[in-house]
C-alpha cells in the first residue's frame, strides 16, 4: 500500500489536548554517547516538536550538562539514573555499542511503555518471550536489519520487504525498513511504502531525528503502527519542503525537526 496522505486517514493520530504537560505524553530518550552527544538532542528536539509535553534525556554523564544546558525543556540524567516510568521511550540513538545494549533492550521490553527503538538497541535486540501490551518499534537501515535477522546485507538489499516481514514477525514488532524508497511492516504482514522525502535526507543525523518524531508521536498516546507511518511521512515530508526551500541537498537534520509542526494535522 503507498503511504501518502490519503491513507494516512485511516490511521489518525490522538487528537490535540488543552492541558498541561502531562496531557500531551511524558517521553524518555535514552541516546547518546562521548563520541555522539548530539544525538540525543536530535531525538528530543524532534519528539517535542512531533508533541510530546514532558521529556526527560538519558544518555552518558559526561554529556548530561551540556546537554541540558542546549535544551532547557528537558531534565538530562546519567544512564544509570534513569527511570522508565515514561509514556513513551525511544532508545539508541548515537549510543555506543560499550553500553550494556541487551540489558537495556531487556528493560526496555519488560516494561509498559510505548517504545521504539534504534541504531545501537537493535544490534543487541532478542527476539521476546512474552508478548507486550504494545508492539515495539523498530527502525532499521540494511545494516542493522541484517544483525536481527543474522543475514548478509546483499539479501536487504535484494528482499527488503520480504526481510521486514521476517523481522516483525521474529520480533512481534512494527519495523521500518529504510532506504531511498522505506518500507512499514506489521508483524501480520501488512506492507506500506512511502517513496517522498529528498536527498537531502540522506545526511548525519536523520534517522535521530525520525526516532524522535515517533516516540514523540507514542507519547502523545499513538499507536505504534499509527506513531510510524506519520513519523515516516512526516519526517520525508518535512525534507520535501527543506528541498524546496533550501536546496535538494545541503540542509542539516537538526533543520528538519522545525518542519514538523507545521505538517501535523490540526
Amino acid at each position: 500500500m503507498k503511504l501518502d496522505r490519503t491513507a494516512l486517514d485511516a490511521h489518525p493520530l490522538p487528537s490535540v489536548v488543552d492541558g498541561d504537560k502531562e496531557t500531551k505524553g511524558r517521553i524518555l530518550v535514552i541516546a547518546g554517547s562521548r563520541a555522539v552527544p548530539g544525538a540525543a538532542l536530535l531525538t528530543a528536539t524532534a519528539a517535542m516538536r512531533a508533541g510530546a509535553g514532558k521529556l526527560t534525556i538519558a544518555t552518558v554523564k559526561s554529556a548530561a550538562v551540556p546537554l541540558g544546558i542546549a535544551m532547557p525543556e528537558a531534565m538530562v540524567v546519567g544512564l544509570s539514573d534513569m527511570d522508565l516510568d515514561a509514556d513513551a521511550i525511544v532508545a539508541g540513538p548515537g549510543m555506543s555499542n560499550e553500553v550494556d545494549c541487551t540489558r537495556i533492550a531487556e528493560k526496555l521490553l519488560a516494561s509498559d511503555a510505548r517504545i521504539a527503538l534504534d541504531a545501537a538497541l537493535l544490534h543487541a535486540l532478542r527476539p521476546p518471550k512474552a508478548n507486550r501490551s504494545s508492539l515495539p518499534v523498530l527502525l532499521p537501515h540494511a545494516g542493522e536489519l541484517a544483525s536481527l535477522l543474522d543475514c548478509d546485507e546483499d539479501e536487504i538489499e535484494r528482499d527488503p520487504i520480504g526481510c521486514g516481514k521476517r523481522a516483525a514477525e521474529r520480533y512481534r514488532s512494527v519495523v521500518l525498513v529504510k532506504g531511498v524508497t522505506s518500507h512499514v511492516v506489521c508483524p501480520e504482514g501488512q506492507v506500506w511504502t512511502y517513496d517522498g522525502g529528498a536527498p537531502g535526507l540522506g545526511v548525519s543525523g536523520s534517522g535521530d531525528v525520525l526516532a524522535g518524531i515517533v516516540g514523540g508521536l507514542l507519547a502523545r498516546g499513538a499507536e505504534p503502527l499509527d506513531a510510524l507511518l506519520w513519523a515516516v511521512w512526516l519526517h520525508g515530508e518535512a525534507g520535501a519542503a527543506l528541498a524546496k526551500n533550501v536546496g535538494p541537498i545541503g540542509f542539516l537534520a537538526r533543520e528538519i525537526a522545525d518542519e514538523i509542526p507545521g505538517l501535523l494535522p490540526r
